[in-house]
């Protein structure tokens, strides 16, 4: 208690570079969080589109009946084939003004004669849909174009490795800048009050003991900025999660839990009080020696 005590004394003395300290890794983890929750919902993304492989087939205008048929007759005989889903230029046209309903603008000029006719297969097995897109990508004289998700998953894994590298990397540097931050002011602390400790020293005191109060200081700043910058976080993401999963759909990309965000709170802090930890342990052993 004596200790908490004496490190309350120390931050309360030099207001300022407590908040200073406090609020750079408050800005830590508040970006490591936001990345992982990014991350948690890339993943999510990723989970969708690989359960759900599909290709979709747009054909060309003025095709008879009996060629509809038939791509559909081949479609249908390439293995793990689940559904060969057909939609009519009104299907689709009725499926447009559905998905556009709040806003007549986009609806009022658009006829089903400009709208495609489309095959959606859906397979069991993603490796099939590969073989039906080159099998069919050259038949010009019925397809006009084919959507394939795999360029979803691609572009989706290329993204989340960017966001994952630049994220780990601005992580690091701000976490490294945390770590100087804290090191830099219980240094210029423990210098300022290099007559106190040394009196304290001659009059019997440990040298565990006159380090404690600059430890416990810095287990401070760290934990405080944990629990502050993860509690903005999840708060914010919350907020926004509406608004995130609208324009996500059908994907959730986001979903608030309270256990996630205890257990969030519960791991940032002890992290954060970790960092503090050791970024002033560095700081008394290079300045306490004796």
């Amino acid at each position: 208690m004596k200790n908490l005590k004496h490190a309350w004394h120390h931050i309360r003395r030099s207001p300022f570079q407590s908040i200073i300290a406090s609020l750079v890794m408050s800005t830590t983890f508040f970006v490591f969080t936001s990345f992982l929750l990014v991350s948690k919902g890339l993943s999510s993304a990723l989970t969708f589109y690989e359960s759900k492989p599909e290709i979709t087939i747009f054909l060309n205008d003025g095709l008879d009946k009996s060629t509809v048929e038939n791509i559909q007759k081949q479609l249908t005989m390439y293995p793990s084939v689940r559904e060969v889903k057909f939609t009519s230029k009104e299907k689709a046209l009725s499926l447009y003004k559905e998905q556009n309903k709040d806003n007549p603008l986009l609806t009022e000029m658009v006829t089903s004669s400009i709208l495609p006719a489309s095959f959606d297969v859906s397979t069991n097995d993603p490796k099939v849909l590969e073989t039906i897109y080159q099998d069919f990508q050259n038949k010009k004289e019925w397809i006009s174009d084919i959507i394939y998700q795999k360029n979803i998953i691609e572009q989706l894994l290329r993204f989340t490795g960017i966001i994952k590298l630049w994220g780990t990397v601005i992580v690091s540097l701000l976490t490294l800048n945390g770590f100087g931050v804290i090191f830099i002011i219980l240094s210029m602390k423990i210098t300022t009050r290099k007559e106190e400790i040394n009196i304290s020293r001659l009059l019997g005191a440990s040298k565990y003991y006159v380090k404690k109060p600059f430890l416990i200081e810095g287990i401070a700043y760290g934990l405080s900025g944990g629990l502050i910058g993860t509690l903005l976080s999840l708060i914010l993401f919350s907020l926004l999660s509406p608004n995130i999963n609208q324009f996500f759909k059908p994907i959730v990309f986001f979903q608030p839990s309270l256990l996630i965000f205890l257990s969030l709170l519960f791991i940032q802090s002890l992290l954060g009080a970790f960092i503090g930890f050791i970024s002033s342990w560095f700081g008394v052993r290079r300045f306490i020696k004796y």
